[in-house]
C-alpha cells in the first residue's frame, strides 16, 4: 500500500493506492493529526460489497481507468493515430514529495505513454493545485483528460455551478445530486458568459457563513468541460478539463490546466475568500504591486465611435473633477472605424479624427494628473479590412462562417499572424505612453481549438514581457473571458457590459465566490442604463460601483449638479478606504430578506469593516429584519456608523439609532443579533462602516 497526505491549517488531502495502481483520494476535509494512521483510513475508506457488484470496487483514482473496470465516466480517452481506441493502464513509476507538493508518475509500458499527476497546497491561501499530463512515445490523439479526479462529498444534496449571458454572467444554478451525470460542455472556444468553469459542492445545511463546502475551479480560457457523476454504489466523482476534442492534431504531449480546489469548514465563504486570496496573492501579477488601483474613466458610453478630440479633452476635464486617475479610449480610434463593421486588425491611429496622432489626446489627459489606456480587440478581424483583403486566409473557420458582430476571430495558432498582431499593438505601444490596454473579445469562435487559446497565451506574454509596465484588462463582451489562466497575464476583468447597478449589485455578489476587489471593474452607469432601460438613482450607482475597483462610464456631461456632488463624495471615500478595502476579504452575508443582497468587507487586520445592504426587490415584510455580520471577535466592541444616512427617504418615519448616530456594540451582538436598519425603497443601498475598538 501506498499514501501520500497534505496539509495546511485547514483541511488535509490523503491519496492512498493498492499495489501499483493510480492512488484515490480518502480523505480530503478538516485536518488530521500528524500522527494519524493512513493505512487505517485507507482501509476504513472502502465500501462494502453486496450483490450485483463486482468483487471488488473499482478505484475512482485520480484519472478512472476503463480498462480496470471503473463504471463511470474514465479521466482520458484517447486513440493512437490511427484511430485505434487505447485503454490505459498505468502503474507506479515515481514519487516526489516535498512540504506541500506532491508529483506522482505512473507508466503504460505496453502502449508507451506515461501520467503525471502534480498537486500542491498553498499554506495561506488554503488552494490546492492539482495538474494532470500525459507523454507519449508515438503520436496520440486526445479526446479529454481530466485534471486530477476528486471525490464529491456524499453529505452533499445539491451541487452550484454558473450559467449566465452577456450583461447577465455569474448566475448560480443549483442541482441536486441523483445518480448519473451532471454535465458542463463549453464548446464557444473561450470561458463565456454562460460557463464559468466552477463547480461548489456544500454539504446539508451549508450557508454563506458556516457549514462545510468544497470548490473547483478549472484555470483555462478555451472551453471546458465539467461532470458531476454519481456512481451506482453512491459514490461521486468530479472532473474538469478542457472541451473534449480540441486538441486537432495528434501529438506526444497534453496536460490539463491547473485545477483549483478548496475545502471549507466555514461556508461558501471559505472557499470564496480562499479563491480571492489566492487569485490577488498568487496568480494576478501587478505591474506596480505598491500603487493604488486608480479610479477609471471610459468613454465609450459618451462617444461610442464619434472621437471628437475637442469633445474628447472636454470629458477627461470632467472625469478628472469626479475624481479619475486613468482615462481609457475605448473603441473607435483606429483604421476607418466609424461603427462595428470594418477595421478590425487594422491597429493604426484613424488620422481622419486625429490628424496629430494620439499625442495631443493623451498630453491633456496626462496634464489633468491621468493617466491614458486604451482599446484593442487583437484577436478578431472585420472582413471589412484591409488585412482580410490581404490575408483571408489568417481568419479562423470557413469563408461562408457565420460572423458575429460583423467580425471573424483570427487564427491565433499562426506565428505569422501572432507577429503581425504584436507589431501592430508595439507600434501603439512604443509611441505613446500607455500603462493599460482594454483586451476585447466580441465574439466566439467558429469551432473550440485548444492552440487558439494557447496562441493568444502567447501573444499576450509577449506583450507582457516587452511592456511589463502596461497593465491589461481581460473583457470579452464584458465577463466572457473571466478565470484564472487569463488572469494570471492580466490584472483586471471586465465583470459585465451591464452598467445597471441592481443587475450590477446581483452579478458582483455572486463573482465574489472566486474573484476579489482588485480585480472586478465596476463602473458608474449612465443614469438611464442602455442594457437595461431602467433609471436609476446616482447614489445607488456610485456605491454598486464603489464595492469593486471603481470607475465612471457614463457621459459626465449630463451629470446634475446633485449627481456631481453625490459622485464626487463617493468617489472620494473610495480613494481614503482603498488601500484596505484592496485587501479586504469580500464575504457575503446570509440575509433574512431575499430581497437584500448583502456583503461584508473585512480589513486582512479584523480592525474594520463596511457592509453593503442592497435592496433589490420589495421586501414580504414591512421593516427590515436584522442583518447579522459575520468573522468578528465576538469579545471586542464596534463602533457601527450608516455612512449615508441621509439618504433615508421620508416615508422612514421612525426613530431607528443608526440614522441618527453611531453605537457601540459587541462582535457578538453584531454576528447572532445583527443590525436593524431604517426602512428604505427598492432599488436603494446602505452603507454601514464598523471600526474595532
Amino acid at each position: 500500500m501506498q499514501h501520500w497526505r497534505l496539509d495546511c491549517s485547514r483541511q488535509t488531502l490523503v491519496l492512498a493506492a493498492t499495489g501499483a495502481r493510480l492512488p484515490q483520494v480518502v480523505y480530503w476535509r478538516a485536518p488530521l493529526p500528524l500522527g494519524e494512521d493512513l493505512e487505517t483510513i485507507r482501509a476504513a475508506h472502502a465500501i462494502d460489497v453486496t450483490g450485483g457488484m463486482l468483487d471488488e470496487n473499482p478505484d475512482l483514482s485520480i484519472c478512472p481507468e476503463a480498462s480496470r473496470t471503473f463504471p463511470g465516466q474514465p479521466g482520458m480517452i484517447i486513440r493512437s493515430e490511427n484511430g485505434t481506441p487505447l485503454l490505459p493502464k498505468f502503474c507506479f513509476e515515481s514519487d516526489h514529495a516535498s512540504k506541500g507538493a506532491l508529483t506522482l508518475v505512473y507508466r503504460d509500458a505496453a502502449h508507451g505513454l506515461s501520467y503525471t499527476a502534480t498537486f500542491q497546497i498553498e499554506p495561506l491561501t488554503h488552494i490546492i493545485t492539482a495538474k494532470a499530463s500525459l507523454d507519449a512515445d508515438a503520436p496520440i490523439h486526445l479526446h479529454w483528460l481530466s485534471a486530477p479526479v476528486f471525490p464529491a462529498s456524499q453529505q452533499s444534496a445539491e451541487m452550484i455551478d454558473f450559467a449566465g449571458r452577456w450583461c447577465g454572467e455569474f448566475q448560480p444554478n443549483r442541482t441536486a445530486w441523483s445518480a448519473g451525470i451532471r454535465m458542463r460542455e463549453n464548446r464557444t472556444g473561450r470561458t463565456g458568459h454562460e460557463h464559468f468553469p466552477a463547480l461548489i459542492v456544500p454539504e446539508a445545511g451549508a450557508t454563506n457563513t458556516q457549514g462545510a463546502a468544497h470548490a473547483f475551479h478549472y484555470g483555462w480560457s478555451g472551453g471546458h468541460k465539467m461532470i458531476a457523476e454519481e456512481l451506482p454504489d453512491g459514490r461521486r466523482q468530479i472532473q474538469f478539463g478542457h472541451a473534449p476534442r480540441v486538441e486537432a492534431n495528434a501529438g506526444t504531449h497534453f496536460s490539463s490546466a491547473p485545477l483549483y480546489a478548496v475545502y471549507s469548514s466555514d461556508g461558501l465563504n471559505g472557499c470564496g475568500v480562499s479563491y480571492q486570496r489566492h487569485l490577488r496573492d498568487h496568480i494576478v501579477t501587478f505591474p506596480q504591486p505598491d500603487r493604488a488601483r486608480p479610479v477609471h474613466y471610459n468613454c465609450w458610453e459618451a462617444v461610442y465611435f464619434d472621437h471628437k478630440l475637442d469633445v474628447l479633452k472636454d470629458i477627461a476635464d470632467r472625469a478628472a473633477n469626479l475624481g479619475a486617475e486613468r482615462f481609457v479610449l475605448d473603441d473607435g480610434w483606429f483604421g476607418q472605424r466609424d461603427d462595428d463593421t470594418t477595421s478590425l486588425s487594422d491597429w493604426k491611429v484613424d488620422p481622419r479624427k486625429y490628424p496629430d496622432g494620439l499625442g495631443p489626446l493623451i498630453d491633456h489627459i496626462h496634464s489633468r494628473e491621468m493617466s491614458f489606456g486604451i482599446w484593442f480587440e487583437p484577436e478578431m478581424i472585420n472582413p471589412d479590412s484591409d488585412l482580410h483583403r490581404a490575408h483571408p486566409d489568417w481568419a479562423l473557420g470557413g469563408e461562408d462562417q457565420t460572423l458575429g458582430r460583423q467580425q471573424k476571430a483570427l487564427n491565433m495558432a499562426l506565428p505569422e499572424v501572432r507577429d503581425f498582431i504584436y507589431n501592430r499593438m508595439a507600434a501603439i505601444l512604443s509611441k505613446y505612453p500607455i500603462d493599460y490596454i482594454k483586451w476585447d473579445h466580441n465574439r466566439v469562435l467558429p469551432a473550440p481549438d485548444a492552440a487558439q487559446t494557447r496562441g493568444s497565451y502567447a501573444l499576450i506574454d509577449r506583450l507582457r514581457a516587452d511592456f511589463p509596465m502596461v497593465e491589461i484588462e481581460s473583457c470579452a463582451s464584458g465577463g466572457g473571458r473571466i478565470d484564472f489562466g487569463i488572469l494570471s497575464r492580466t490584472q483586471r476583468v471586465w465583470l459585465s457590459d451591464s452598467n445597471d447597478a441592481l443587475e450590477r449589485l446581483r452579478m458582483q455578489h455572486d463573482a465574489a465566490l472566486f474573484l476579489p476587489m482588485v480585480v472586478t471593474g465596476s463602473h458608474v452607469g449612465p443614469r438611464h442604463c442602455h442594457t437595461s432601460g431602467r433609471t436609476l438613482d446616482i447614489s445607488l450607482r456610485a456605491w454598486v460601483a464603489a464595492q469593486r475597483h471603481m470607475g465612471f462610464e457614463m457621459d459626465p456631461r449630463e451629470l446634475t449638479e446633485h449627481e456631481v456632488t453625490v459622485l464626487k463624495d463617493v468617489t472620494s471615500w473610495w480613494k481614503a478606504n482603498r488601500n484596505w478595502l484592496e485587501r479586504a476579504d469580500i464575504l457575503r452575508l446570509d440575509s433574512p430578506d431575499p430581497a437584500v443582497i448583502a456583503e461584508q468587507q473585512l480589513a486582512e487586520d479584523d480592525t474594520r469593516f463596511v457592509i453593503f445592504a442592497g435592496k433589490a426587490a420589495t421586501s414580504a415584510q414591512i421593516a427590515p429584519r436584522p442583518l447579522r455580520a459575520t468573522r468578528l471577535d465576538p469579545d471586542a466592541n464596534y463602533d457601527i456608523c450608516l455612512l449615508n444616512k441621509a439618504t433615508a427617504p421620508a416615508l422612514s418615519r421612525g426613530t431607528p439609532i443608526l440614522r441618527e448616530q453611531a453605537i457601540t456594540v459587541s462582535g457578538s451582538y453584531l454576528m447572532h443579533h445583527g443590525i436593524t436598519l431604517p426602512w428604505n425603497f427598492p432599488d436603494t443601498l446602505w452603507v454601514i462602516e464598523g471600526r474595532k475598538l
